[in-house]
């Protein structure tokens, strides 16, 4: 069989030309089968790109809601809390924390019970038991005849959890058991048992509870933490301060995370809305750059959705009675169809009625993050596309790998008969050159 190289070679013909000429026609329907997959990709690529934006958009939406349980204000709410003092204490603060300020004296810290052991006082390796007593509770026993060591009973203890921990100190001359309890005089601690000497524990400090007073109001607590002291407000206890109260001052804005989450949301929009144009933009004088989703039903479908979510009614009234929109919040559409928020207009809706403000962007939140669903959900539109055109592509891929194999076919028919000419031709002008020579030949000897 001639190979690409040689054919035509014997009978100077333009076999290979032919050969090529003839194949691209063969090859035009394949082609516009590779033409109508490219099609269809270049789709897939622009509804994952308009997916990305659209999913951008629902998160900056989701992210303007308040959890489960979670008021709207509570969401954006951001707590600043300062101890004029902070060697006597440092506050922090939580959902549901109000303005406001306390005057606070302490008089008493929480502590934990500490006391020591020697030794000498403990009977290691004997029949023996160790008892620690927590709170008037029944006592914590271990059996000392498989304890030999001060360091082997301090781990017993600790893995016993018992309210106490223990260590073990080198005095120089002795070892000591030191044993801790947690703080607050409800966690004080008795030592006992067999195998300890009976007057054996020495208190090293006794457990105590934190004493306090707020605003005028007495407070007891077992911890230096005091958690909800006032609602939202947590204390830590670091010193006492009798006679000299210092002041603690709660403050609580909605400004700055009200301005980001809603910057967030006006920044996905209108990143959504560039991308709608991009993908669906029709330019007669270069259809080239027409996007790749220009007169798609899936990218209609998108604006109307976006229109829709946009513009649907209120249910938060606005100070004059009527339904809130988002120029209440200083936001209001451009010439391009974009959104574009006034951070003075939003900052005074904010200062006059913040619950309102936090509602409707609640709202608006939760309306987009549900609403998009319908597009880039599991079900929504957008995804039954993009399934429908894969389809399109792996059917379109199975029709291109059959003609190509067909293909290949018809082109070594092709060449097999050319072969076939390029031989008989090449034998033939064989014959006629003979021929020439011999009438040559002939005509010479007359």
């Amino acid at each position: 069989m001639a190979n690409v190289s040689s054919l035509g070679a014997g009978s100077g013909l333009d076999l290979q030309g032919l050969l090529d000429k003839l194949m691209v026609v063969e090859r035009e329907p394949l082609d516009r089968l590779n033409t109508q997959k490219t099609s269809y990709q270049s789709k897939v690529s622009a509804l994952g790109t308009l997916t990305q934006k659209l999913e951008t958009l629902q998160t900056a939406g989701k992210n303007l809601k308040p959890a489960v349980l979670q008021s709207a204000l509570d969401k954006f709410a951001s707590y600043k809390g300062v101890v004029a003092d902070e060697k006597v204490a440092s506050v922090t603060l939580g959902e549901g924390a109000i303005s406001g300020s306390y005057a606070l004296e302490v008089s008493q810290l929480a502590q934990a019970q500490k006391s020591r052991i020697d030794k000498n006082d403990i009977s290691l390796g004997s029949s023996g038991q160790f008892e620690i007593a927590v709170g008037g509770q029944a006592p914590l026993s271990i059996d000392l005849s498989g304890v030999d060591s001060l360091t082997k009973l301090a781990n017993a203890i600790n893995q016993k959890d018992a309210g106490v921990s223990a260590t073990v100190i080198n005095d120089g001359s002795t070892q000591q058991l030191v044993l801790t309890g947690k703080e607050g005089q409800a966690n004080a601690f008795t030592v006992g048992g067999t195998g300890v000497g009976g007057a054996a524990a020495v208190k090293i400090q006794d457990a105590q509870d934190a004493k306090f007073r707020l605003d005028g109001i007495d407070i007891t607590s077992a911890s230096n933490t005091v958690k909800d002291v006032a609602t939202g407000v947590t204390l830590d206890l670091k010193a006492t301060n009798v006679g000299s109260p210092t002041n603690v001052s709660v403050s609580v804005d909605y400004g700055d995370k009200l301005k980001t989450e809603l910057e967030n949301f006006v920044n996905a929009f209108n990143s959504t809305i560039d991308s709608v144009k991009s993908l669906g933009k029709y330019d007669a004088d270069n259809p080239q750059s027409t996007g790749a989703l220009n007169g798609n039903r899936v990218l209609r479908e998108t604006q109307t959705a976006l229109r829709d979510l946009v513009f649907q009614e209120s249910n938060i009234q606005n100070q004059n009675g009527g339904k809130m929109t988002l120029s209440n919040l200083g936001i209001t559409f451009n010439k391009e169809g974009k959104l574009e928020l006034d951070s003075d207009k939003l900052a005074a809706a904010i200062k006059d009625n913040p619950s309102n403000v936090a509602s409707f962007a609640a709202e608006m939140g939760g309306r987009f993050n549900t609403g998009l669903d319908k597009l880039v959900g599991f079900d929504g539109s957008i995804k039954n596309v993009e399934a429908s055109m894969q389809s399109s592509i792996t059917r379109l891929d199975e029709r291109v790998e059959s003609m190509t194999a067909k293909l290949l076919k018809v082109e070594e028919r092709y060449r097999t008969q050319f072969s076939a000419l390029d031989s008989l031709v090449t034998k033939m002008n064989s014959t006629s050159n003979y021929l020439a020579q011999q009438l040559a030949s002939i005509t010479a000897n007359k």
